[in-house]
């Protein structure tokens, strides 16, 4: 969320793309008191936004974690979903599931063209994958891109197709072969993470291939 932005929307923005929160983690990131935080989450929660968890660490004291609710995370938008469903239920039931798989096919292949054209020129690695990752961010998926031993993680902390992607799992498959596809051969994509199974994110573990 740009600094702009309320503070309680600012919170909002954070959990979303951090994962639960602390008090004191949620003050730091806006740059305000512990209490300035606990009013925002406070309010928050009075509007079924947020909740708290308590969860223990060892012997140190058992800390409240902040998280979305289902109403919290619908606040980020699933891009004309009902609409979306009901054109793939309509094409299921009218045409087949042949049909609708060559549609699904279709888009990832006009998904891979577009972010072929894009990363032109960027032949790294890190330099591709912080150009898809920008892509993809830009498409409504909160991208990012995080260090992960030899490799990468591409991390995707909203997916504004969910429930269109619940109706057909077509799309998840394409959207990994795309993400293979565009990185090249050189590499191994594994999704590692997955909101449809109930992940907080969807995450993609992007490794050099050895040898």
């Amino acid at each position: 969320m740009h600094n702009n932005f309320p503070d309680n929307e600012r919170a909002l923005g954070i959990i979303k793309t951090r994962g639960p929160q602390t008090l004191l983690e949620l003050a730091t990131e806006l740059g305000i008191t512990v209490e300035g935080a606990r009013f925002h989450l406070l309010k928050l929660a009075k509007e079924g936004l947020v909740d708290a968890t308590t969860e223990s660490k060892g012997r140190g004291r058992p800390q409240q974690l902040w998280a979305l609710t289902d109403l919290g995370n619908a606040r980020f938008p699933d891009m004309h979903a009902a609409l979306t469903v009901k054109l793939i239920d309509a094409v299921r039931t009218l045409l087949g599931q042949p049909a609708l798989d060559k549609i699904v096919a279709a888009q990832g292949k006009a998904a891979l063209d577009r972010y072929l054209r894009a990363l032109e020129g960027k032949k790294g690695l890190k330099d591709r994958l912080k150009g898809l990752a920008a892509l993809r961010t830009a498409e409504g998926y909160m991208a990012a891109l995080q260090k992960e031993g030899d490799g990468y993680l591409l991390i995707e902390n909203h997916c504004p197709i969910c429930t269109a992607a619940a109706s057909c799992q077509g799309f998840c498959a394409a959207e990994l072969k795309t993400f293979k596809a565009v990185l090249g051969k050189t590499v191994t994509v594994e999704r590692v993470d997955h909101i449809l199974i109930g992940a907080r994110r969807c995450a993609y573990k992007v490794m050099p291939v050895a040898g």
